[in-house]
């Protein structure tokens, strides 16, 4: 998948998120300092960067903003700093996305999923196929058994954000993190009134699915429909 530069200072996080991101098929360099961190990113130029922010040197916004002088590497806030003015001050400060601790692996590996399609270092199939169903996500077109359908941005992602993992369930927190970049969590109305929309255009009812299936209390499954 992605490989991933890890600054943590925690010896325990860093061993755990090592093993989780591997386990997701990601290469991991794992140090614990900041200093340390900008020879690795600029020297190895990994596809992400997990920045946490208290680290025992520099605080890692400054990591950040240092990074942010000589490379364009994505990169990924892990802190526990929940204020919106911080989330503010560190996406200004060119924070590609954030992730509030503690965080499921799901979730980590949706957002570094999410951050390597927008800064275009992924090599997943632009076009994918589930059924009769065929993204394109290069031109944002969408077509079921050869009809078009119009989607809205927002329809559009979480339609993808789904294809990406057909036949797995994917929680609607993991969903709120990836599309509507809530890092915090939401409210899970949010997924349920663009999940109805796109059900709607996809020619399906959530009583009678042919695509999108929920599972009660888990979340939502995209998967091809029974013959």
């Amino acid at each position: 998948m992605a490989q991933v530069l890890l600054v943590e200072d925690d010896a325990a996080i860093r061993s755990a998120l090592t093993r989780a991101l591997r386990d997701h098929g990601h290469g991991v360099a794992s140090v614990g300092s900041g200093l340390p961190a900008l020879s690795a990113a600029v020297e190895n130029r990994p596809d992400v960067v997990l920045l946490d922010l208290g680290l025992p040197d520099v605080d890692g916004a400054d990591v950040l903003s240092m990074l942010r002088a000589v490379s364009d590497i994505p990169v990924i806030v892990a802190t526990a700093r929940d204020e919106e003015s911080e989330m503010v001050r560190l996406l200004e400060l060119g924070a590609d996305d954030y992730v509030i601790k503690p965080f499921t692996a799901l979730q980590l590996n949706a957002r570094i999923r999410a951050v390597l399609r927008r800064s275009g270092r992924t090599e997943e199939d632009p076009v994918i196929t589930v059924g009769g169903l065929r993204i394109d996500t290069r031109s944002y077109e969408v077509q079921v058994d050869g009809r078009p359908v119009e989607l809205a941005r927002k329809e559009f992602e979480l339609l993808v954000a789904l294809a990406r993992r057909a036949g797995e369930v994917v929680s609607k927190r993991d969903l709120l993190a990836e599309v509507w970049q809530l890092a915090w969590g939401g409210s899970d109305r949010t997924v349920d009134v663009h999940l109805s929309w796109l059900r709607r255009k996809l020619g399906e009812t959530a009583a009678a699915p042919h695509y999108l299936y929920s599972v009660r209390g888990v979340g939502v499954r995209l998967a091809t429909p029974p013959t």
